[in-house]
């Protein structure tokens, strides 16, 4: 059970939980609402939220959280350091030209988000309080160590638990109407590639992409086999330069990005990705085709009510 302190870290690191959260396997666009318009099925499925909905959402249970935790004499601060195109989550797939030309894989966004998750205000005003005080505010947040434990099961095996009360509930209530039922279905949402991720990476039709993106690259002066290989090189190589050539090793983080997003735009490997992906996910709806509706319900009654409570990110 975390302690204390690390129920403010993972209160005030709710924008990143939420942008993984839409971050399933392959699935989505460059921009997030291409991946809907794309979905060639029928619309009478509930659609998932796009990452731009997905950070608004996030957002708003910040606001209200903070506007709670006032409510109840603390002080409470809201994470939006990163701009709208910062947030962006960077997939396997990664066809945006434009934001690998300025943002590379993300290296320097990950890099100033741990920054702010280092200085943690929450954490630092937290530890400023008297003990009494420091037990007030965990009640307040999410109701200290007397909070309901909600459990939830992960479709690979095991279970998963987080505390919820106090203002951290009182905001997924407000958002979501049923806090338990949501965290139930998302972690069925979140955890449903691991029933078929190893299926999909030898998926014939997806690996045949791959190995004509890695012939593109190869052109390019960029010789990886997939995505993966290349993002690890250029941590590697990041790694390797240090800080004293932060600058360069940059350069070639961006090179490298802007090589890997036109490569998948050009052997189309998105569309594939995502193609495939939803053919295994489909597989699964007989067994998990009812908690994915649900999940995508709550979500969608979710954004609905954030977008009264803060405007997106610019």
């Amino acid at each position: 059970m975390p302690g204390i302190r690390g129920r403010v870290v993972v209160s005030l690191c709710v924008v990143a939980a939420a942008t993984a959260a839409a971050t399933i396997g392959y699935a989505g666009g460059s921009d997030g609402v291409r991946a809907a318009e794309d979905d060639p099925r029928p619309h009478s499925r509930p659609q998932a939220l796009t990452w731009q909905q997905d950070l608004r959402v996030a957002d708003a249970r910040q606001r209200l959280t903070s506007r709670c935790m006032n409510r109840h004499g603390f002080s409470y601060w809201e994470d939006r350091t990163l701009t709208l195109r910062e947030s962006r989550p960077v997939r396997y797939v990664q066809d945006d030209l434009a934001w690998a030309r300025t943002y590379g894989y993300g290296g320097r966004i990950d890099a100033k988000s741990e920054r702010v998750r280092e200085r943690n205000p929450n954490g630092s005003y937290r530890q400023g309080l008297s003990a009494a005080h420091r037990t007030a505010f965990d009640i307040a947040l999410d109701g200290g160590d007397s909070a309901r434990l909600l459990t939830a099961p992960l479709p690979g095996g095991g279970e998963i638990q987080k505390r919820l009360g106090g203002c951290t509930e009182e905001a997924e209530r407000w958002l979501y109407g049923d806090p338990a039922e949501w965290f139930r279905t998302s972690k069925i949402a979140m955890g449903l590639n691991s029933l078929y991720s190893a299926d999909l990476m030898k998926d014939r039709q997806l690996t045949a992409s791959v190995r004509a993106w890695a012939r593109c690259m190869k052109s390019a002066g960029q010789p990886y086999k997939d995505p993966q290989a290349a993002r690890d090189a250029v941590r590697v190589n990041t790694a390797r330069l240090g800080a004293a050539r932060a600058d360069e090793a940059f350069a070639a983080e961006r090179k490298t990005a802007v090589a890997d997003a036109a490569c998948a735009r050009e052997t189309s490997l998105r569309a594939v990705a995502k193609a495939r992906e939803t053919y295994y996910q489909d597989l699964l709806r007989d067994r998990f085709g009812e908690a994915l509706d649900t999940y995508r319900h709550l979500g969608r009654r979710a954004y609905d009510r954030a977008v009264h409570v803060v405007p997106e990110r610019t």
